[in-house]
């Protein structure tokens, strides 16, 4: 069942028990409908809900080099820029290893040129004859290994200066520094070297836009949709008014104290970094704005099997109800439904499209023209609760 016909099943209810407010003993206090005129109206629904704000990016931020860090420049809360020194670690290990590696490179660049120099002879006599083939090819072998010696002493030394500048940990974006759990003199590790990850150093985010994960009841998740308005509140600043934008509606749902509900994440730019991370914020989301031609009131809108109880109230006979539903109707319960209106002579059955609902009106887009006037009627089963009621009061007076 969808949440018009729930309400209007729930509506006639209101009316009927606010009828019951006059003189119990005077039967024209007892009112069993009233005549609504279809009209343009402006529709208007908003749905509530609590969430918290949360960061779109973060970034965990590790070393590459284990060792004591020996400064952190950035606090948390502090805005840094790309690039910026984050922390320093202690470079005496990876200083001697570059140190090594540099050494082992001029070596294997003085024995590749010494190879290179014996290959050179050593073909000039290979060509004139003056030396076996199984010499010429020991030459040559010494050469391609003083070659592949030079090349690995090069790749050492490049990868013992990435080592070597991985000791200053540098920001890899434009952020704010939220979380920092290590101090100055902490040994740490490498997260690749490490099983467990590596340390952490400290956690990052951008704070110029953030997003609230509000948690809507699936009966009105129907309603929300990509780039809604929403409008936010927290606590910190209740004069102000935040606006943001349905960015995303998560999948999966949640069961909390058995009522289920679903993630619904709202971006919001927050230039002034007035909205801090894990405040709770109360949430408007703007579902129906919208000006229609034409209206009537949602419980003036009936079922197939509620029809008859309204036709009994307003003295329609059964031989033209059963004739008036004789047609079957695509969309009945969803987009079309059954109103009696005014007529000529005696109160008429129609069929109607509805469009767009705030719940106390819906759009009508066919079946009504403006002027007509619509009846709103409880069902049969509140008719005949409301009179077994009103025969009660009686037998007390």
């Amino acid at each position: 069942m969808n949440n018009i016909t729930k309400y209007i099943l729930f509506l006639p209810l209101v009316l009927f028990l606010v009828s019951c407010g006059g003189d119990s003993s005077s039967d024209d206090s007892f009112t069993y409908y009233q005549k609504k005129p279809v009209e343009p109206s402006k529709l208007d629904l908003t749905i509530e809900a609590s969430g918290e704000v949360e960061a779109i990016y973060s970034v965990e931020i590790k070393s590459k080099a284990s060792g004591e860090i020996l400064d952190l420049p950035a606090e948390v809360g502090d805005f840094v820029e790309k690039g910026s020194i984050l922390a320093r670690i202690d470079q005496r290990t990876p200083k001697n290893i570059l140190d090594q590696a540099e050494a082992d490179l001029r070596l294997a660049e003085v024995r590749l040129t010494n190879a290179s120099a014996q290959l050179e002879r050593g073909t000039a006599l290979h060509n004139e004859g003056s030396i076996a083939d199984k010499n010429f090819e020991e030459i040559q072998e010494s050469f391609a290994s003083a070659k592949s010696q030079h090349v690995r002493s090069m790749v050492n030394v490049e990868n013992a200066k990435i080592s070597l500048d991985d000791t200053l940990v540098k920001s890899p974006l434009s952020a704010t520094i939220i979380s920092r759990p290590v101090e100055v003199g902490q040994v740490i590790s490498s997260p690749t070297t490490a099983v467990g990850g590596g340390t952490l150093l400290m956690q990052m985010a951008d704070l110029s836009k953030v997003r609230i994960r509000a948690f809507i009841d699936e009966i009105d998740i129907g309603k929300v949709s990509v780039g809604q308005n929403v409008s936010i509140r927290v606590s910190a600043f209740r004069e102000e008014v935040f606006s943001g934008t349905v960015s995303k509606i998560e999948p999966l749902a949640r069961v909390e104290q058995g009522v289920t509900i679903f993630p619904v994440l709202i971006d919001i730019d927050n230039k002034d970094n007035l909205l801090l991370l894990g405040m709770n914020t109360d949430v408007v989301i703007q579902v129906v704005d919208k000006d229609v031609a034409l209206s009537a009131p949602t419980g003036a809108l009936r079922t197939r099997k509620d029809v008859y109880s309204g036709a009994e109230i307003l003295g329609i006979s059964k031989e033209k109800v059963d004739k008036f539903l004789e047609k079957k109707v695509i969309g009945e319960n969803f987009t079309k439904f059954i109103v009696f209106k005014s007529g000529s002579i005696e109160p008429e059955m129609a069929w109607v499209e509805i469009g767009i609902s705030d719940l106390s009106r819906v759009e009508i887009k066919e079946g009504l023209n403006k002027g007509d006037s619509v009846f709103v009627l409880p069902s049969k089963g509140l008719v005949d609760r409301q009179e077994r009621f009103r025969q009660r009061v009686k037998s007390w007076g």
